[in-house]
């Protein structure tokens, strides 16, 4: 694989003003001037290797056609999510059906460290920020925290049953949400813990914003909350008629953190922005339409949502297998990109216009935002494909699977 190309980088931008912003902080912090932060915040206590068997290589595979360079079969389950390591991304963690996560390395799937001791399926694994630690969490709410270079266990807590989990982006802190709706923070390895509660509705997904700051939780009941985890407060809800008609589904950031798109099972997907809680930005496959009666067919679920980097562009699957990609300003839909199958993921590069997409008939796919049509499209698993993740450069991506296995494709482009 060539780690060493980009994608074009084309900037449509100009000089016109898209949207307006409000900067709350003005400011680009260091991360150790988050970190700094952090140790302000008022917690309170709150209880408390593998070997190369297991992966193979493609000529050893035996389905009809498989594209990928390397399948890690380790696991004995359905294969839920994956995570690359941010410092390097080149190990990759992955939970399964079978209480167990995985953290491997992608070149060869060599096991790096077998994280168990899980009481149900883990559907959660995510590094570090600085790829030293590696946090895995099971549908029961068990949440355990590894060493990746000693392997070994240094924490672990037990909440009610896991939705979400995400690391800080510059410090050992450590988020998760659950079903009662509750968000917790906690400092690893000291555990030293802050709950932030809202009303029993399922805090269903979760992220935490680049300025370290604050965080955005969406709930069941269609709420959307802008928490500043520092005071501990929502600075903004986003709720009732500016709110979403049912639980969330899935949310993403910009660049900078000024917006967040949310998704959700009423079939739309809205803009925020962060500094104002305003919806700025609604986006719909049925714009213009009348809207259905009681008697009509369910709305069709957003699954997955996110923004490019490059281009005045919001991307958004729907569980019917359709992929629309939006402008941002106007939420006109510039392309339908239609599946066979429900998509289950997308997730745009880092600096071009291609966004990617996996489905529930086990296909990968990459699109060309621009114009809508598809660049490239692998194969080789033999069940829907759960979660996917592609590294900085946009050059492999590695899948999880439900026919138990884990895939890194190379993603092979004209234009590198």
């Amino acid at each position: 694989m060539d780690n060493n190309t980009q994608g074009d980088t084309i900037d449509l931008y100009g000089d016109e003003e898209i949207i307006e912003v409000i900067d709350l902080n003005d400011m680009d912090p260091e991360p150790d001037d988050l970190a700094d932060d952090l140790e302000d915040i008022d917690f309170e206590d709150a209880g408390n290797e593998g070997d190369d068997e297991g992966w193979e290589t493609e000529d050893e595979m035996e389905a009809e056609q498989d594209d990928s360079e390397l399948t890690f079969s380790k696991h004995k389950g359905s294969v839920f999510c994956v995570s690359l390591d941010p410092a390097t991304n080149s190990m990759a963690v992955t939970g399964g059906e079978d209480d167990k996560a995985y953290v491997w390395r992608v070149s060869d799937g060599e096991v790096l460290l077998e994280c168990t001791g899980h009481k149900d399926s883990v559907t959660c694994a995510v590094f570090s920020h600085d790829s030293s630690m590696v946090a895995s969490g099971d549908m029961g709410g068990l949440i355990k925290v590894w060493n990746i270079e000693t392997k070994e266990e240094i924490w672990s807590f037990e909440v009610a049953d896991l939705e979400w989990l995400e690391w800080h982006p510059c410090a050992a802190v450590l988020l998760a949400g659950t079903d009662d709706g509750n968000m917790w923070m906690w400092k690893i390895p000291s555990g030293e813990c802050k709950t932030f509660q809202s009303a029993a509705s399922q805090a269903t997904c979760g992220k935490v914003l680049p300025d370290g700051k604050r965080a955005v939780v969406g709930y069941e009941d269609g709420t959307v909350r802008v928490w500043d985890l520092k005071q501990g407060n929502a600075a903004h809800v986003i709720k009732g008629h500016d709110g979403h008609r049912g639980a969330l589904t899935c949310l993403s950031c910009n660049k900078d953190g000024s917006l967040v798109l949310t998704g959700s099972v009423d079939g739309f997907a809205k803009l925020i922005n962060t500094a104002t809680g305003k919806v700025v930005g609604q986006y719909s496959l049925d714009v213009g339409k009348v809207k259905p009666s009681q008697h009509d067919e369910e709305p069709n679920s957003i699954e997955s949502v996110g923004f490019c980097n490059i281009l005045p562009l919001v991307a958004v699957a729907y569980l019917d297998g359709t992929l629309g990609v939006y402008d941002l300003s106007s939420q006109v839909m510039r392309h339908r990109c239609q599946h066979e199958a429900g998509i289950v993921h997308l997730q745009w590069e880092d600096s071009s216009s291609v966004v990617s997409t996996c489905c529930l008939d086990g296909a990968l796919r990459l699109w060309d935002a621009r114009t809508g049509s598809i660049m490239a499209e692998y194969h080789g698993h033999s069940a829907e494909i759960l979660n996917f993740a592609i590294n900085r450069e946009g050059t492999f991506a590695v899948t999880a699977s439900g026919d138990n296995q884990s895939k890194v494709f190379c993603l092979q482009r004209p234009d590198r």
